[in-house]
């Protein structure tokens, strides 16, 4: 199985009108991403361990909890944003709720793939794919931003939760700049070829990080596979079940998410996009596309434009 992975994946459905939040069902379609969400709710233990396709934020407002990633301890401590890579099986196995009981929890759910194209990461990325744990600054965050944010998602405002989005960006690029505590650190390391008796994590974040570097070349599972020196079958096998997404599926969706990085920036043609993002066919860029987001590459950048238009005229008209 050593063919090059293209991207003519049939088309599931017919592709619907656009919605306020076209990535919304883009996400909701495989438990490997999930979809951007944000809850305040009473902390509660878990019977078993799970993972899912996210980058995850905890936040207590009072007492701490103990958590599990794959059998290792962690501390959660009140009034710290702590994030994760929820990826990793993890389990809240104790749970202290302060005075009166009156715990209180905030989690952030930021999809992965978006996580991994947000600009100038750089150690934050690797730290978070490489198992670690770690709490933000203790100016990130306080409980009014976290409620206000929460507002903004439960808004249905395409626009409100693209600031929303941008300020969380923004908050983990000043992370980068000013540092963050680790409360466990990373220990998946990438799988080197022929390591003997890695384990599967190491050899999947060894396979995320070569397609994440090499998007806008043509990606073979034979390439995949040599770089943790491991036979293709068993290679794309061992990803889709730590990943719960086939090898070429995360592929698309990951070029997808370029494609929508590189419109948003607004200076390069349909066609340079998605020879950019490693689409080398067009009309199947189209398709994908509009099947991910629900309209097509032109319709979204128009709408950026007349969004960024009305949020000059309201500025205007405040002045």
């Amino acid at each position: 199985m050593t063919e090059t992975i293209h991207i003519a994946e049939p088309l599931l459905r017919r592709a619907r009108a656009p919605l306020p939040r076209p990535d919304r069902r883009f996400y909701a379609s495989t438990k490997a991403f999930g979809r951007f969400g944000i809850r305040w709710f009473n902390p509660q233990l878990m019977e078993e361990e799970h993972w899912h396709g996210h980058i995850e934020f905890n936040w207590l407002t009072q007492g701490g909890m103990d958590y599990l990633f794959d059998g290792r301890p962690v501390r959660i401590l009140p009034r710290r944003l702590a994030m994760f890579w929820a990826g990793i099986p993890h389990r809240t196995v104790h749970i202290d709720r302060g005075p009166g009981e009156a715990a209180r929890q905030c989690n952030i759910y930021l999809p992965l793939d978006t996580f991994l194209y947000m600009p100038n990461l750089g150690r934050l990325t690797e730290t978070m794919i490489g198992g670690g744990v770690i709490v933000l600054p203790a100016d990130a965050v306080d409980d009014a931003l976290l409620e206000r944010w929460y507002r903004d998602y439960r808004s249905g405002d395409a626009e409100r939760a693209d600031i929303l989005k941008s300020e969380i960006a923004n908050m983990l690029r000043r992370t980068t700049l000013v540092g963050w505590e680790e409360l466990l650190h990373p220990w998946i390391e990438t799988a080197e070829p022929e390591t003997p008796n890695a384990g599967p994590l190491r050899y999947v974040v060894a396979m995320v990080r070569y397609i994440h570097d090499n998007l806008a070349e043509p990606i073979s599972s034979k390439d995949i596979a040599r770089v943790v020196g491991l036979h293709p079958n068993y290679a794309l096998n061992l990803f889709t079940r730590v990943m719960r997404i086939p090898v070429r599926r995360f592929v698309i969706r990951m070029r997808l998410i370029r494609a929508r990085a590189l419109l948003f920036e607004g200076n390069l043609s349909i066609a340079n996009v998605a020879f950019q993002s490693g689409f080398t066919s067009l009309s199947q860029f189209y398709a994908h596309f509009r099947s991910a987001y629900g309209m097509t590459p032109l319709e979204m950048r128009r709408n950026l434009a007349t969004s960024g238009e009305r949020s000059a005229a309201g500025r205007s008209g405040a002045a």
